[in-house]
């Protein structure tokens, strides 16, 4: 917990320049705090601050590598979080050096928040209402939660830190995964009945109270289903009842492009909560990672997923072995034969921007590489080391709610009306058909998570969903494809706490006892 304490001190409190869009991506610098918490404008300047912490790879710009950890791709890089091999062959232990950045940065961030809310408690301001401190505060609470949204879904017993911390402080034993998730709630519960209700559009950046919905409803589904993987009913019903209260949003006219092109995310509609960028002075390296370096390989079988035009299924896309594709038999040409979501997220061999091909200075290990976020400015390429790309992390979007409520739907009453039109919504808008009709609830649950594969692939959900429908050994020791033999074990639902942080805490800080 030391480093917790390190950020505690360094924290950077702030940036120039803020308006009533101060979240409008413009980096940090580090002020003294000595005259700080004086003012409204201080007050946004460091709730800028906890927002830009968002901006940490592992929970934004690094969101596609956690596919590398599923059935959807490969991850050839060894170095820091990018190592996912040691986690798909199943060598996990406290000493992997990708779980203590996952760890670390989550309490990064929630120091950050702690801070902010520690002295907004105390903060005299003339002027600040109680209604717009409750919203300074909900914000923040917001933030909070979304860290300990990882921490609860990775390593389930944390420590629970809801305040700044000192050196008398700082060693904390873990509390149990049920107080962790209550306080998360809590911390949501706060938020929704108090951010505002404007869209994500209108809010410019902020945490709003129908992503703060949808957010819970995600956590929601985390535990709604049991250790066998059967739905549970009142947590469903919850679910559904959450986001049909969700308002302001559509994907209606929406390209499935417009939510990750920098050009188009500004005024994208089905946007409620993304990670803001603007370069040259914030830029991310998205194009390069993805791009340049291939950090993210799709496998066949993911590609196999998409179904053809007319909505019938995939066939088998050739691989020779090792997990490389037979790109002389499949091309970039026969992507445009498929749902067109997949020539949108994945490229073979090389990508093509504005009809001009460019190849990757990394190898391709499967044939394949991620087109999905990749932006479509001609003047960025090709990607390299000085690429400064300026997209949006989308943290999330419309489709994913009426995905959700599909899900939800589905398990309290089967394929219903309700079921159809929230999935066939997310189908129409890639030109797929609508299902067809008469489906059992097994047969619709199926095409449900389908749906989500393809369409929320590379955006960070597809393990936590494998995980959460207790399906993940399954899933993944079955992967053939792959350049590395799969291995998932039950103990895998949870990963161990970082070794360093053990050692750190004087024995104070217990490991998961599986390992």
């Amino acid at each position: 917990m030391k480093k917790i304490l390190i950020v505690l001190a360094t924290v950077a409190l702030l940036s120039s320049g803020c308006n009533k869009d101060f979240l409008d991506r413009n980096p940090l610098d580090q002020l003294s705090t000595s005259s700080f918490w004086k003012s409204q404008s201080d007050l946004d300047q460091a709730l800028t601050a906890c927002y830009a912490k968002l901006k940490d790879g592992t929970y934004s710009t690094h969101l596609p590598i956690w596919d590398n950890i599923t059935d959807n791709s490969y991850g050839q890089h060894t170095n820091d979080f990018y190592n996912t091999k040691e986690i798909v062959t199943g060598n996990i232990n406290s000493s992997n050096g990708g779980f203590e950045g996952t760890y670390n940065s989550a309490y990064s961030g929630i120091a950050r928040a702690n801070i902010f809310l520690e002295n907004l408690k105390s903060a005299t301001i003339s002027g600040l209402s109680d209604a717009t401190k409750k919203t300074y505060e909900a914000e923040a609470r917001m933030i909070r939660a979304h860290y300990y949204s990882y921490l609860y879904r990775l390593y389930g017993s944390v420590p629970l830190v809801d305040k700044p911390v000192d050196l008398e402080t700082m060693n904390m034993a873990k509390s149990s995964a049920a107080d962790i998730n209550k306080f998360m709630m809590d911390d949501i519960d706060f938020s929704i009945a108090n951010l505002s209700a404007k869209t994500y559009q209108e809010s410019g950046g902020h945490w709003t109270q129908g992503a703060a919905k949808a957010f819970k409803a995600r956590m929601l589904l985390y535990d709604a289903y049991d250790d066998s993987g059967n739905a549970i009913a009142q947590k469903m019903t919850d679910v559904k009842a959450l986001l049909s209260s969700i308002t302001g949003y559509t994907i209606g006219g929406v390209d499935f492009s417009d939510n990750f092109l920098s050009h188009k995310q500004e005024n994208c509609p089905e946007i409620m909560m993304s990670v803001k960028r603007l370069a040259p002075n914030d830029w991310t390296e998205a194009d390069m990672v993805y791009g340049d370096w291939v950090a993210v390989s799709p496998l066949s079988n993911f590609i196999s997923e998409f179904e053809f035009k007319d909505g019938t299924p995939g066939t088998i896309i050739p691989y020779i072995g090792n997990g490389l594709i037979d790109v002389t038999s499949f091309t970039n040409a026969d992507l445009a034969l498929r749902d067109s979501r997949l020539a949108k997220t994945v490229f073979i061999d090389k990508y093509f921007v504005n009809g001009v091909s460019y190849k990757p200075s990394n190898g391709r290990p499967t044939g394949a590489g991620l087109a999905k976020f990749l932006s479509t400015n001609v003047n960025l390429i090709p990607y390299d080391y000085a690429t400064q790309s300026e997209q949006d992390w989308v943290l999330m979007r419309y489709a994913d709610v009426l995905l959700m409520l599909a899900e939800a739907e589905n398990e309290i009453n089967g394929a219903t009306a309700t079921a159809y039109n929230a999935i066939n919504s997310v189908r129409a808008r890639s030109g797929m058909p609508d299902l067809v009709a008469g489906l059992t609830k097994d047969q619709m649950r199926a095409k449900i998570r389908h749906e989500r594969r393809i369409e929320l692939a590379f955006e960070g959900q597809r393990y936590f969903d494998l995980k959460r429908w207790k399906i993940a050994k399954q899933v993944l020791n079955a992967v053939v494809d792959g350049k590395l033999i799969y291995k998932f074990e039950d103990k895998h639902y949870l990963w161990p706490l970082p070794q360093g942080e053990i050692d750190k805490s004087n024995g104070i800080l217990i490991q998961n006892s599986d390992y």
